[in-house]
């Protein structure tokens, strides 16, 4: 502060007032204190992608940061599950190679253990229209859709839910695509695999014929599990310990045979309908929190029920924004390594992401996940001993001069 108030003094005393470029000075002065830098050492890599490697400081504390900044007119953004299917684990750098993209970061949060459920979204999921995941307690969401001159992205608070409707009422349904519970209703549509991988100790509703319209054939094992998932319909998995809505379900099923549809509801209007096909949308992908909001340092974690540790403990960060020149810029921040870089805490990720001109962004899935792939090589050190993780699904970039992989 000492400086400031000699700059503040030598502008005064020599012009009477503060000149402009004295300000510039100035906040230069106070960036460099902070840590931050007014402009990244940005290299343009690809026409419309842009990267630069930063050496921050939190304090005493380093940290590094890989940036990515693009020109959303001369590229695309899509969402890729690993494996192309429902459950499973990929690393970023497989996906990204297997898509043909020239860059690319992990993306959503999923489930990560030792079971067959692995890789399945822990929040909403859409890629080309179709819903892979049901969303988790309203958290943020980003949302893409690919024009044929421009990708359009929103971050936002969306809610995926599942129903079964028909013409005397809706059903809710617990989710989509993952583990069933004892007391739950989960649909499985072709994307999930072959079959429910469900236990016997429930009932599985298998819809066929779906295609053509909103009726569907219906076929009911009781006392049945890991049914076949038909490319042309899905299958309701019931578990053991039924709801009010289950029994009443059951009931009409086997009473009436009633010819039923399927639809998901994303949000207050959007409609899913048979084969969960969504129009008003490319791809989306979930994470936790958001950062920024209409060009305001707005961090939902509590809204979001995240951890406290989580959001004040420095991690390993991914993260994506908008900024104010209307380009799109993806970051990732290594961690948990000392002397070398130490992560970031979400307050610190939202700090830095506003000075570089952010006005909307939000966190993705970090620690040991966090990877930025650019030209067929990792550019970051994710943090896990044995290097690369496998994650659920990432965000690719593909030049629009270059046709984008078939999903």
């Amino acid at each position: 502060m000492n400086l400031l108030n000699l700059l503040f003094r030598e502008c005064s005393t020599r012009y009477g007032f503060v000149k402009p470029w004295y300000l510039v000075s100035i906040l230069c002065v106070l960036c460099a204190l902070c840590g931050y830098s007014l402009a990244q050492a940005f290299k343009q890599v690809h026409p419309g992608v842009e990267y630069a490697q930063v050496e921050h400081k939190l304090g005493d504390d380093p940290v590094k940061i890989n940036l990515l900044r693009l020109d959303l007119t001369r590229v695309r953004l899509d969402v890729h599950h690993a494996l192309d299917k429902a459950i499973g684990l990929e690393t970023t750098s497989s996906i990204a190679t297997r898509k043909g993209a020239v860059a690319a970061i992990n993306a959503g949060f999923f489930r990560l253990d030792k079971s067959e459920f692995a890789g399945d979204a822990a929040g909403a999921l859409v890629i080309d229209g179709i819903i892979w995941s049901e969303s988790k307690d309203d958290r943020v969401a980003m949302r893409i859709n690919n024009g044929s001159s421009l990708t359009d992205v929103w971050f936002g608070h969306i809610t995926v839910e599942a129903h079964l409707s028909y013409h005397f009422g809706n059903v809710p349904l617990s989710g989509i695509n993952r583990q069933r519970g004892a007391n739950e209703m989960v649909v499985y549509t072709p994307i999930f695999g072959e079959r429910t991988m469900t236990d016997s100790l429930g009932t599985e509703v298998v819809f066929r014929n779906c295609n053509g319209g909103s009726h569907c054939g219906i076929v009911i094992t009781e006392n049945s599990g890991n049914s076949f998932i038909p490319k042309d319909g899905f299958v309701l998995s019931i578990g053991p310990v039924r709801s009010e809505d289950a029994e009443y379900l059951i009931e009409r099923l086997k009473t009436k045979n009633d010819p039923f549809e399927t639809k998901a509801k994303l949000g207050p209007n959007a409609i899913i309908r048979p084969q969960f096909q969504l129009t008003h949308m490319d791809d989306v992908t979930n994470g936790v929190p958001q950062l920024i909001r209409n060009e305001r340092i707005d961090i939902t974690w509590e809204y979001e029920k995240a951890s406290k540790a989580f959001v004040f403990n420095r991690h390993p960060r991914t993260a994506v924004a908008k900024l104010k020149d209307g380009k799109f810029l993806m970051m990732t921040v290594d961690g948990r390594q000392p002397g070398v870089s130490v992560g970031m805490s979400l307050q610190e990720l939202a700090e830095y992401l506003f000075s570089l001109g952010a006005v909307d962004a939000m966190n993705l899935d970090g620690g040991g996940s966090t990877t930025m792939f650019l030209d067929g090589k990792v550019v970051n050190k994710p943090s896990d001993p044995t290097g690369e993780r496998k994650i659920g699904d990432a965000i690719v970039v593909t030049l629009r001069n270059k046709p984008a992989a078939r999903k």
